[in-house]
């Protein structure tokens, strides 16, 4: 039998580890890096949800717009279009010039505010 409270800590740990690290490498100028952990920290903590929700093991997708709709957490539009562009740096952070250009370091410093914003949202709904 699954202990989904072991499975929804293991997802909010890794998340509270992760997003720091983030912040951390944008803050620095590792644009790249620091999206990538950011994407992984939201990634963490919607699977935190999606277990709560399904009482089950999240399901190995990287996708935040999947795992938001999964999650059955309501946000605004705005947040869930939010959720799905910042898809790009998952992939940018795998497979370099794949995708597009980078932000340059003011709009990764609003993505990275935003991010923390709803990163704090989520948090708070578990």
């Amino acid at each position: 039998m699954i202990n989904i409270t072991k499975q929804i800590n293991y997802w909010k740990n890794g998340a509270d580890e992760d997003f720091p690290v983030g912040k951390h490498l944008v803050q620095k100028g590792n644009i790249r890096h620091g999206l990538f952990f950011v994407h992984l920290a939201l990634e963490k903590i919607l699977k935190a949800h999606v277990c709560l929700k399904i009482q089950d093991i999240a399901p190995r997708t990287h996708n935040l717009a999947h795992l938001l709709e999964l999650s059955g957490v309501a946000c605004s539009k705005e947040d869930a279009r939010f959720l799905g562009d910042l898809n790009k740096y998952n992939i940018e952070g795998r497979y370099p010039d794949s995708y597009e250009d980078l932000p340059e370091p003011m709009e990764a410093e609003k993505i990275l505010t935003e991010s923390e914003r709803i990163y704090t949202w989520l948090r708070s709904q578990l």
